[in-house]
């Protein structure tokens, strides 16, 4: 008698399905945590950027509960990722100082479970304001901070321009918001990266920046590195903004934490190149063109869920085959 084929089950990826509180309101959250457990384990608050056009706030974020399972199966960590107010199903609306205050609200949250030391990690300007949150906050043991502006002045040139621009990607939703417009902008003057990352010295920073970004300029990385003193930097060869979709940069990083976790530390200044010996198609090390990029599925740094596993999956084989030395380089 044949017999029905089963269908294989759906892989559904996974998604901002907790909430932390932060000043009152309900931020979408991912708490991922190792096989061992949360307690002893070193924890990680891991932070979004700005939503822009083609990404609008309720995308932001998307891929990163998928990047937080990661570290926490692959590597033993306990990773909580936010969207910050504004974005995804978070509540409020975006103001610099309540990002900042999304940021150590989580990093309370992680520090309640018992961990080994909390260590910030974000993009754009979720790593700016990481810099920012560890300047005020002793507790936190280190930040990575990936295509990070060294400040906003170019936000607080215009704010009335950024505030439409907020409102066109829905990062600000009310209407009545800012209900103090001058202090929602000076926000965006006081609030900077490069005035609060000396106060993060000595505790170890990764300043990690693509070659050709295209909206913040890799010189803001070396500003933040010479400020700081003692950052480990690496600039990503022929690399964009959007780091978090680059396998190098995802490389970098775990390598990184590897190495936070462990105690371990390296050079304070680099530049990942492609390795002239591996063809272009080969190896986290060779920079992918653009028309690749496309025919996989990346359009304008967006990444399929399907490809962005293959992404990740790449970065973490060259992390556990390097050795020590290697992930230092």
């Amino acid at each position: 008698m044949a017999h029905p084929t089963e269908r294989p089950s759906e892989v559904v990826s996974p998604r901002m399905d907790s909430t932390v509180m932060s000043s009152g309101l309900k931020l979408s959250a991912h708490l991922a945590v190792p096989e061992g457990g949360a307690a002893g384990a070193p924890g990680l608050v891991l932070c979004h950027g700005f939503p822009v056009r083609g990404r609008e706030a309720p995308a932001s974020g998307k891929s990163f509960p998928e990047l937080a399972d990661r570290i926490a199966n692959e590597m033993g960590w306990v990773v909580l990722t936010i969207n910050f107010r504004g974005c995804g199903t978070a509540q409020g609306d975006f103001s610099m100082r309540g990002w900042l205050d999304d940021i150590s609200a989580a990093a309370e949250h992680l520090a309640g479970l018992r961990v080994r030391g909390v260590w910030l990690g974000g993009f754009g300007s979720g790593g700016a304001l990481c810099i920012c949150e560890a300047a005020r906050n002793p507790a936190i043991v280190g930040v990575a901070a990936m295509g990070t502006p060294a400040d906003f002045a170019d936000w607080a040139r215009n704010p009335r321009r950024l505030l439409t621009h907020a409102r066109a990607v829905g990062v600000v939703r009310h209407a009545e918001f800012p209900t103090d417009f001058e202090a929602w902008a000076a926000e965006l003057r006081d609030i900077s990266s490069l005035h609060s990352v000396g106060a993060v010295a000595p505790r170890s920073l990764l300043l990690m920046h693509g070659e050709t970004d295209e909206l913040v300029p890799s010189i803001d990385a070396r500003l933040l590195a010479d400020a700081h003193g003692d950052a480990e930097l690496r600039i990503i060869a022929g690399a964009g903004h959007e780091l978090r979709h680059d396998p190098r940069a995802v490389s970098v990083f775990l390598g990184w934490l590897g190495r936070q976790q462990h105690g371990e530390s390296a050079e304070p200044d680099g530049r990942l190149e492609p390795d002239p010996e591996l063809d272009d198609d080969v190896g986290y090390h060779s920079v992918v063109s653009e028309s690749v990029l496309e025919e996989v599925g990346v359009v304008d740094g967006l990444v399929d869920d399907s490809v962005q596993d293959a992404l990740d999956d790449l970065a973490l084989d060259a992390v556990a085959a390097a050795d020590p030395e290697d992930q230092a380089g």
